[in-house]
């Protein structure tokens, strides 16, 4: 097969199309305080400033050898602009939300702000968009980030509330998640004008928190709506042991769903019965944190033999992994070629 640019192997394993060798594609964020010092970008500021951004987001490309850019690396750029109470942290710790002061009460609050994609840290990741494409070119695919509607109302309304609403008045909930939704549209539409061509939709509905029968009951309509509206392809990321939920989400028309280690890649593969690619699905706090590159490469191994269509992190990865292990999954996949080659 002819030798393909990154983004047209990703664009093809997303799409369960042939690839000249599988991609590696992190769809939530590979920001190491290594690479911070490498190019200056360290956090609160990488995000918060777009040059600085774009300038770690890169890293990705010039440092790892990974098919594309994701530039978004947390998960609270939209609710900084909504008015959530932040929390930024210094190099070593992402910047959170303080969920123990919630900004609204219930669905009749939710209003989305005039300025919202004005705010300066919504702001920052289109105009990073805008930079990569420019740094980039066209054959190299960016990940852009918008929130779904159950990770935002974590923060505006705070987990607890939010998930006792889900038995208490789930009327009420389903109109919440309807309007946060908005949300999630205008912050993708505009990163898709910048120039993402990919994105990723984290709805944290995680396995130890809630069922796949919550998921089906409030999200998968959603999800259906979103795959249908969106022009780009999704990837929905939902942490935790998530297989009781991964047939409904193969329903949903969205493009692939990133999975977490608590999932093993040969039941997940099973569970989605190939309706929908796979991202994933690399330890974090175990193996990419603190094991060695072997270890990295054996769960490439494992990922590429269930068949998994792009290899990445589970998750936003550690801040202090090493460089080694990230470049490692790279390098697993060109030793699983030639193994698979010789036999």
């Amino acid at each position: 097969m002819n030798k393909m640019t990154k983004k047209q192997r990703v664009l093809a394993a997303l799409n369960r199309q042939p690839v000249d060798r599988p991609p590696v594609a992190n769809p939530t964020s590979v920001a190491t305080v290594e690479m911070m010092d490498l190019v200056d970008a360290p956090f609160p500021e990488a995000c918060r400033s777009a040059e600085l951004n774009a300038r770690l987001a890169g890293t990705e490309i010039t440092e790892f050898g990974f098919d594309a850019i994701a530039p978004y690396f947390s998960i609270i750029q939209e609710s900084s602009a909504i008015g959530c109470e932040m929390q930024w942290e210094q190099k070593d710790n992402w910047p959170t939300v303080r969920m123990s002061n919630p900004i609204w009460k219930n669905a009749s609050d939710v209003k989305v702000p005039s300025n919202f994609l004005d705010h300066p840290d919504v702001k920052v990741i289109i105009d990073s968009i805008r930079i990569l494409r420019k740094e980039f070119g066209n054959d190299v695919p960016i990940i852009g980030k918008t929130m779904g509607p159950w990770t935002l109302a974590y923060h505006v309304f705070g987990v607890e509330t939010f998930l006792l609403g889900t038995v208490d008045n789930p009327e009420d909930t389903m109109e919440a998640l309807n309007k946060l939704l908005e949300f999630t549209y205008l912050f993708g539409e505009a990163q898709i004008d910048a120039g993402a061509d990919v994105l990723t939709v984290p709805d944290h509905a995680t396995g130890d928190l809630v069922s796949g029968q919550y998921y089906q009951k409030f999200l998968q309509d959603i999800h259906t709506e979103m795959a249908e509206k969106f022009s780009v392809p999704i990837i929905l990321h939902i942490c935790g042991r998530t297989v009781d939920r991964m047939p409904f989400i193969a329903d949903t028309g969205l493009h692939a769903f990133h999975f977490d280690s608590k999932n093993s890649p040969q039941e997940a593969m099973d569970a989605v019965n190939n309706k929908i690619s796979l991202v994933g699905n690399i330890n974090n706090p175990e193996t990419l944190y603190s094991k060695d590159v072997d270890d990295v490469k054996k769960e490439v191994f494992d990922c590429l033999n269930a068949g998994v269509q792009l290899i990445a992190p589970e998750c936003a990865i550690p801040l202090k992994t090493k460089s080694e292990n990230l470049i490692a999954i790279t390098e697993g996949i060109t030793d699983w070629l030639e193994e698979t080659q010789n036999k």
